[in-house]
């Protein structure tokens, strides 16, 4: 099954959504710690399902997820900077298995768009190669939300056993007043890969909409682009 990707755009028109805050909804709807703390976790239940997504299980307050089901959609990582050495091109890609993936809230005071910073560790036994981008998906209450590209250059990472990489995630503030779209999830998969893992979502409870679709979209760095927490 192919997953239908939304974007903030086509939301504004999703079931009449309302831009007002009558509802007293909160960036925390329903009671619910979507985005009350800084990072949270999930792990694999072990079972590796194609078609399947991973989904989230909260465990010890960070955002892992080691693995994952297959994903409806694969990521072509993008193109590389064209500096990979010969040592890059013997080393194999990065799997979904093999990497422990990470996510946290990474917004800095002051910045004009919020962040969520995506963090991949090599947790085999063995040196992998990421190149490219990410590929990344909000789940919201209104369908899917595909993260677009920032066009930086994306220079390949060899990722020995035990270390972490991260990219940024940004996405815009909803200060409209309203109660937006509700982030009920992060789909990440990794570059070149065609399984996925589904996190819990450390940032803000929701997005913005706007009548005409106007407004900042979410993006996605390349791997590499962003430290420790952002």
């Amino acid at each position: 099954m192919r997953v239908h990707k939304l974007t903030i755009a086509a939301l504004a028109v999703a079931a009449g959504l309302s831009l007002t805050a009558c509802q007293g909804d909160s960036d925390n709807a329903d009671g619910q710690s979507t985005g009350s703390s800084n990072s949270s976790s999930s792990s694999n239940d072990g079972k590796d399902t194609a078609g399947k997504e991973t989904d989230g299980k909260s465990a010890g307050g960070e955002n892992t997820a080691v693995g994952g089901g297959g994903s409806d959609g694969a990521s072509d990582g993008g193109s590389g900077s064209g500096k990979d050495s010969g040592k890059d091109s013997e080393t194999a890609k990065c799997l979904t298995d093999h990497l422990e993936i990470t996510a946290a809230d990474g917004t800095v005071g002051g910045d004009q768009e919020e962040t969520v910073v995506v963090g991949f560790k090599n947790a085999g036994a063995k040196d992998c190669l990421l190149t490219g981008y990410a590929g990344v998906d909000l789940k919201t209450n209104y369908g899917r939300v595909s993260a677009e590209r920032t066009g930086q250059e994306a220079d390949p990472v060899v990722l020995k056993s035990g270390e972490d990489v991260f990219f940024g995630v940004t996405y815009p503030k909803n200060d409209t007043g309203g109660s937006g779209v509700r982030v009920e999830g992060l789909v990440v998969t990794p570059p070149n890969e065609t399984k996925s893992v589904t996190l819990d979502w450390p940032g803000k409870a929701s997005l913005p909409v706007t009548e005409d679709g106007s407004g900042t979209p979410v993006r996605v760095g390349p791997i590499g682009s962003a430290g420790q927490g952002g």
